[in-house]
């Protein structure tokens, strides 16, 4: 039975595999921690929303930073999850890719200059040995299927944000990671 107080619902509460309950000061402390244990890599740090539609409408946000090696190859991955319950069932598919859009946005705005410049404070003394950072968000949507009609609306909404936006199949923040968690 999920519970459908509205305090209950929608906190800003993240968790992943080893800790529960986090703030995003926890998180983005843990995004410094794991950028600093490698800082001569290449890191992307993704964001994205995918849903289940049940009796409810269950959305999950990922926060994924994915360390990538100055040889192309992934080294590692730290991530965590967010939940976001809308105690009705949304048929409309604008609606619930709206929302899942919505949610990525944000978690996105958390980014701010600020917080970028300190990931950007680790990175930059190892940069010219190739240490690079960058900011995604990944939509849940496709060229195929009956997303395709909600590409152009979609990405224009990260675009005013200067913030490169993904879709599928390029979008594994939404599409894998927190699709995932929305069963």
């Amino acid at each position: 039975m999920i519970n459908t107080n509205p305090h209950y619902l929608n906190k800003m509460v993240f968790s992943n595999s080893t800790i529960r309950n986090m703030t995003f000061d926890e998180v983005f402390n843990n995004i410094l921690s794991y950028i600093s244990k490698d800082p001569i890599a290449l890191y992307k740090l993704a964001v994205g929303s995918d849903s289940q539609v049940k009796a409810h409408t269950r959305f999950i946000s990922a926060i994924h930073v994915h360390r990538i090696g100055l040889d192309g190859m992934g080294k590692g991955a730290w991530g965590c999850i967010k939940e976001y319950t809308v105690p009705r069932r949304i048929s409309s598919l604008r609606e619930k890719i709206s929302i899942e859009t919505s949610l990525t946005q944000e978690l996105l705005f958390l980014f701010d200059y600020k917080r970028v410049s300190e990931i950007l404070d680790i990175l930059i003394p190892y940069s010219d040995k190739g240490a690079d950072f960058t900011l995604e968000a990944h939509i849940d949507i496709g060229k195929k299927g009956a997303t395709r009609e909600l590409i152009q609306e979609m990405l224009g909404r990260f675009s005013g944000m200067g913030i490169e936006a993904k879709i599928k199949p390029d979008s594994y923040a939404a599409s894998s990671y927190a699709d995932r968690y929305t069963k």
